[in-house]
């Protein structure tokens, strides 16, 4: 099923389970759909490889979102996020452990022959191309400089 139908679908059960949190997130999901729609060469449809880029996209701008809610201590801001981040969760595949993503790096200097922070570049390229969709990008770059410092 294409994520339109399936928002479709999980707007409808939010309506009539009255549940705010669900369907605040699920429109914010579809204005998406429609505006990567809308856009000039797209042609009306959205492939999977746009969906899941701006469905990244939302969760990092909830996340920091969240970060910043939570150290001015608005914590009815927080949970909005928090809600937010869970339904939009359910559209994306399963995100990478840290242990995950630290084998693959791994495996990404060792194939590049990166020996230093000076290598970072070329590891995070290899990297982001590699676990897009599977791992946040700030993680995957902070797990790089851990191993290359």
């Amino acid at each position: 099923m294409a994520l339109e139908e399936q928002i479709m679908a999980e707007m409808k059960d939010a309506m009539k389970s009255k549940n705010e949190a669900a369907l605040r997130s699920l429109r914010a999901i579809k204005a998406e759909i429609i505006k990567a729609k809308t856009d000039p060469g797209a042609g009306g449809a959205v492939d999977e490889a746009t969906e899941q880029k701006f469905l990244q996209k939302m969760m990092k701008q909830r996340r920091d979102s969240l970060e910043i809610f939570e150290k001015q201590g608005r914590e009815d801001l927080a949970v909005k996020e928090r809600e937010e981040m869970a339904v939009i969760e359910k559209f994306l595949p399963k995100q990478m452990s840290e242990t995950e993503i630290k084998e693959a790096v791994s495996k990404i200097i060792a194939d590049t022959g990166a020996t230093s922070a000076a290598d970072m570049g070329k590891v995070m390229g290899a990297a982001s191309k590699l676990l897009a969709g599977k791992a946040d990008g700030k993680t995957i770059s902070t797990i790089v400089k851990e191993l290359l410092g």
